[in-house]
């Protein structure tokens, strides 16, 4: 079972909910050890003096900010948490947004939020069901392990998350930062129309499980050949640029290819999944999900769920128990619930 990594309260207006902060990810990425080339003895890295050579233990290492000249400001670590000791336990919300105008650039990590104790279940389901019901996320502030960060309040499927987030002056202006930006494609170019036509073709549902990492199981098959005294393939060269002027076609022959995939009767984004390079989906080439309609439900039950508002589809998808419910804008909730067949009767 997961340990908590920070221990404190939410506090939005005058209601407060002890919580625990877990981390919502976990590294699966091959770690190799460093070793001397020629001897296989292993490279360690230590803490030593700069001027004697001498190893340092930790206990007596202190930060220092650096003035130039090499002088330097000696600070405890006491006396980073007198300065703030009661932010250090308190994620306080100063207002609500929805989430879709936080620009996926400012997101940087992702933790779960759990109640202290069985008593303050009850606070903490109505703060996530309110989050939910309203589509927003709280921003609040918070400092931990000695750092103070931005964050997100969101409603996941039956757990509160937090991500923290970058602040405005940590986040680049693409406009001042990039060599170069090409001019915008005009609206009735021909290219521009079949490069939304192949999105058109190649649109799917968003489902994570469908996806794995290929570099890794490469990383892993690499080790147990040199284990094993066996040659490794070499993986393929990346493909070439498309020519400026062979683009319409490249894109023309992308359509149909992505259309033959899909099959006849399968509507873009419901059907087959195709694979491109790294995190390929594992699906390609299946067909639909059991129980999920291509046609998204048919046109006249849209047409009932277009009348609802977010609110009463969130209402539906919950008594479905429809997965990522309260991830979706309206418009999926409608998406979502016009294709979902359960055991239950459509309301």
């Amino acid at each position: 079972m997961a340990r908590p990594i920070w221990s404190g309260v939410i506090t939005f207006g005058l209601v407060t909910v002890p919580v625990q902060l877990f981390a919502a990810v976990e590294d699966h990425t091959v770690h190799f050890r460093q070793l001397e080339r020629g001897t296989g003895d292993r490279v360690r890295n230590r803490r030593v003096n700069e001027r004697t050579g001498k190893r340092v233990d930790y206990d007596d290492i202190v930060k220092g900010y650096d003035l130039g000249d090499g002088e330097y400001v000696v600070v405890e670590p006491e006396e980073l948490d007198e300065i703030a000791p009661g932010r250090s336990q308190v994620i306080e919300v100063s207002g609500f947004v929805d989430l879709d105008e936080v620009e996926p650039a400012f997101f940087s990590r992702t933790y779960y939020l759990a109640p202290r104790s069985d008593e303050y279940s009850n606070v903490y389901r109505l703060l996530r069901t309110a989050l939910a019901e309203s589509g927003k996320a709280g921003v609040a502030t918070f400092v931990m392990h000695a750092r103070e960060y931005l964050v997100a309040l969101r409603a996941g499927d039956d757990v509160l998350e937090l991500h923290t987030l970058h602040w405005a002056d940590e986040v680049r202006d693409p406009e001042r930062e990039l060599p170069r930006l090409p001019a915008r494609k005009q609206a009735g170019s021909r290219e521009l129309q079949s490069a939304k036509q192949l999105i058109d073709a190649m649109s799917v549902d968003w489902s994570p499980e469908d996806y794995e990492d290929t570099y890794e199981k490469r990383v892993r098959r690499l080790v147990e050949a040199k284990r094993d005294g066996k040659e490794v393939a070499a993986g393929e060269e990346p493909p070439e640029a498309t020519n400026v002027v062979d683009l319409e076609d490249a894109l023309r022959r992308s359509v149909d290819r992505a259309g033959s995939r899909k099959g006849p009767r399968e509507r873009p984004g419901k059907g087959a999944r195709t694979r491109s390079g790294h995190g390929a989906r594992k699906d390609a080439g299946k067909a639909p999900r059991k129980g999920r309609s291509a046609a998204g439900g048919g046109s006249g039950g849209a047409r009932r769920l277009s009348e609802l508002s977010r609110r009463d589809l969130y209402e539906r998808a919950t008594d479905r128990g429809l997965r990522g419910r309260s991830r979706m804008n309206r418009q999926e909730l409608i998406r979502a619930l016009g294709g979902t067949r359960t055991g239950k009767a459509a309301s």
